[in-house]
Formats: C-alpha cells, structure tokens, sequence
C-alpha cells in the first residue's frame, strides 16, 4: 500500500527531499513488497502489504495496493493512478485513489537495479520502504534510514512489515 495517500490535491515533496534522477518508469513497474511505513489510517492493522504498478492503455500508471487486515481477517485492496510530475526522468510522481484528489509519491531513494526504493510522501507523515522481495539487506536499510533521518522523519516509528501466508 506504498502510495495510499491521498490527503490533498497537490503533489508534494518534503524539504530537502530531492527525487532520484535520472528515473526510469519502466523499470520501476511491478510488485514492489512494503517492508516499512509510517502509519496511516488506510494501512493501520495490515501486513503483507504490495503495490503492484503497470501501464494502462491511455499511458498512465496503475497502481494495485493490497494489504491482509490482521483484525479483520480480510483481505483490502485499492486501485489507483499515478502520473510523472514534471520531467519524465526525475522519480516524481502524484499519486490518487479518490477522484482529482492527488498526493506526493515520491522515490528519493533507489539502487540502480531498481530492486529497493525509499518512497516520501508529501510531507514527514509518510514514507515507505520497498523491495521486490519480502527483505532488505541490512546496509540497504541502514542507508534508507539515514537519509530519512536526515529529512526529519521519525524512523523510530516506523512499522516493520510482516510478509507471511495468510
């Protein structure tokens, strides 16, 4: 559930944030495995989260969020759009679930096989890390945690995904 945020109709990014350039959206699509976040309502009780991104037939990115509720027992799914903001080659993007509502998906962390990503929102309440399978190497997370805690996110409350069968 990477890029469930949609508390706004802009797409910003955090000071002293800076997307990852040069960006290939190609290579970013496919599942992508949630292995941290910062909690937000849409995602509250979920593990074996995934964002799943393609292409649509009109160009734009589809984004497939999924996540099990723990709670609940049940699996949740959202679908979405995402469009580049700006220049095609910097990882910015805007991202929404609801209508004309967009918010900041921004990838300000990514290794050049496109295997882990750090993903800021619009502001310091959001931030994921991603990998194409269900771990990071340790340095990978070291590294992401860093340049989080330089931007003023509050790593120490990040949750550290579960990826199990359900």
């Amino acid at each position: 559930m990477a890029s469930l945020i949609v508390l706004g109709s802009c797409a910003s990014i955090p000071d002293g944030a800076i997307p990852v350039k040069p960006f290939d959206k190609i290579k970013y699509l496919g599942k992508w495995y949630e292995i941290a976040r910062l909690d937000i309502k849409y995602e509250r009780n979920l593990n074996n989260t995934t964002a799943v991104y393609s292409i649509n037939e009109d160009g734009r990115i589809k984004v497939e969020n999924r996540g099990f509720d723990v709670l609940k027992k049940v699996w949740k799914q959202a679908i979405g759009k995402a469009k580049l903001v700006g220049d095609d080659q910097e990882a910015r993007l805007k991202v929404s679930f609801f209508g004309p509502f967009y918010a900041g998906y921004n990838i300000i962390g990514l290794d050049p096989d496109y295997k882990y990503a750090l993903v800021a929102g619009g502001s310091l309440k959001y931030l994921w890390i991603l990998s194409r399978e269900t771990t990071i190497p340790d340095e990978v997370k070291q590294d992401y945690l860093h340049i989080a805690n330089a931007l003023g996110y509050k790593t120490a409350d990040l949750i550290w995904v579960a990826h199990e069968n359900n």
